[in-house]
Order: structure tokens, then sequence, then C-alpha cells
């Protein structure tokens, strides 16, 4: 079995089987309204499974390329000199996409959407600190899989592969208790997060294969994502086609920037996966 087919399955394994575990104890006890389920029952099991792409990639490493392949990977999470321009696309995209789609709403209904009552300053901070958080997934995400795709598919097409997966990864969360995706429609967040990946794939490659600043920037959709809230339909499970204004649109705004970044990265097929960036 290839190295993908082999990351991709183990990784699915772990994290599946262990948010079923915080689903059927969310279910068998509920958690007080007042505390999200995933936090007072199944915290810790459920990070373990946010790591598991993270803590596969690593195992795999060092199982099939020895000690100083896995170092070399991990030494990207510090990968930290690079352009001002980088942490600046990192940062602001979600909340530039977030006020673009307050504007097109506006020009659509004569109103403006509901807007996060978190003050912007508040959720830079909590971006930054929890930045560290997203090696869990990064690590495997971007620092594994995507130059492996790269190598076969070239960047721009691995790019949208990995946000397929990525989504895919989400499911489980779709019908979890306490998620904060529970209600919303899976088939358009697929399509968000896949614009997103296209938007994480660029900055890697132009940042070296630096995963802090992918860190980073996935951090920022984690916390910046509701300065405009999506929202989601309840009631309807998870597959359905309906959804917010709000969250079509954010999805229409983050393909716009998608398909830019694509033309751009037409043609990269390895520079990536050269072995002195992996």
């Amino acid at each position: 079995m290839s190295a993908i087919g082999t990351f991709l399955i183990l990784t699915f394994a772990v994290t599946w089987a262990l948010w079923a575990v915080v689903l059927r104890v969310a279910s068998a006890a509920p958690a007080p309204s007042h505390i999200p389920p995933l936090l007072a029952l199944g915290g810790p099991v459920f990070l373990v499974g946010v790591f598991a792409p993270g803590l596969v990639a690593v195992a795999l490493t060092a199982l099939d390329e020895g000690r100083p392949a896995v170092v070399a990977l991990l030494r990207r999470i510090v990968r930290w000199r690079v352009g001002l321009q980088f942490y600046a696309f990192a940062l602001l995209l979600m909340p530039l996409t977030k006020l673009a789609v307050a504007v097109l709403y506006r020009g659509l209904t004569g109103s403006w959407p509901h807007f996060g009552e978190t003050h912007p300053l508040v959720l830079v901070v909590a971006t930054v600190l929890s930045t560290l958080g997203q090696a869990g997934e990064e690590v495997g995400w971007r620092g594994y899989l995507l130059p492996r795709l790269t190598q076969r598919a070239g960047l721009g097409l691995a790019s949208l592969i990995v946000g397929g997966i990525w989504a895919l990864w989400h499911l489980p969360l779709f019908i979890m208790p306490g998620a904060d995706t529970n209600g919303q429609s899976f088939p358009l967040y697929a399509l968000q997060i896949t614009a997103y990946s296209v938007a994480l794939a660029w900055l890697y490659w132009r940042t070296g294969g630096s995963l802090l600043l992918t860190m980073f920037m996935h951090a920022a959709l984690n916390n910046m994502k509701d300065l405009v809230p999506s929202g989601g339909v309840h009631g309807l499970g998870p597959f359905t086609l309906e959804a917010t204004l709000v969250f079509r649109l954010t999805v229409l705004v983050l393909w716009i920037v998608a398909a830019v970044l694509l033309v751009r990265m037409r043609g990269e097929h390895a520079r990536i996966a050269q072995p002195s960036i992996l």
C-alpha cells in the first residue's frame, strides 16, 4: 500500500473511532446545557482524534524515513522567517472574506447581517494563542499529505484533493452534540473548506513549506469565521443543501479567491516536494 493510502486509512480510523466514543458518551449522558458535551464528557478523547493526522504523519515518517526526516518535518513548525505579507494573508483572509460577505448581503437584502459580538482584538489574540494547537492537523494535511499528492497531481489539484479529504474527515462533527458545525450543510461546508485548502496550499508553497504559517491561518479560520456567523439550518440533517445566505456568500467569496490562487499555482508539480523542503 502507498504511503498516502496508509496515512489516510490510519488517520480516519483513529479519528473516527475516538470521535465515535465521544458521540456515544455524549448521547448516553448529555451534559448540562451550559457545558459543551465535547468538553464536559469526551474532551481529552476528542482532542486525541483531532491530533491524529499529525501523529500518524510523524509515525509513518519515522518508520519510512527515520529520525532525521521527523526532525525535518517538525522543524517546519517553527519556520517563521517569511515575509510579513504572508502573515497578513494568513490572518486577514477570513475576516476580509466575512466583511465582503457582509457588504454583499447588504446589497442583496438591504440590511446588514448579524455580526459576532466578540471584539476583533480578542479574536486576534485567540488566533495567536491557538496557533500551536493546529499542529495536530497541519503536520498531517499540509506537512505530509500535500507534498506527496503534489508530486503526483500538481499543486493545484493536490490542494483540491486535500481539501476534499480534510472536509470528509470532519463529517462526524456534523452529528456530534456540542460541535459548532452541528446543523450546518456538510456539502456546502465541504466546498468552503476545499476553497480554504487551496489558500493554505498556496501559502505553504510561497513560504517554502512553513507549517507555522498554515497553522496560523488555520487558527484564523477557526477564530475569525464568526465575525459574521454563517449559522446553520437545524433539523434537516448534515446532507441538506439548505443554508443561510451568509453561508452561501462565504462559499462564493472563498471560491473567487481560490480560483485566482489556482491559476497562480498552475504548473507547480514538484517544488514543495523537494527533499530540501521535506
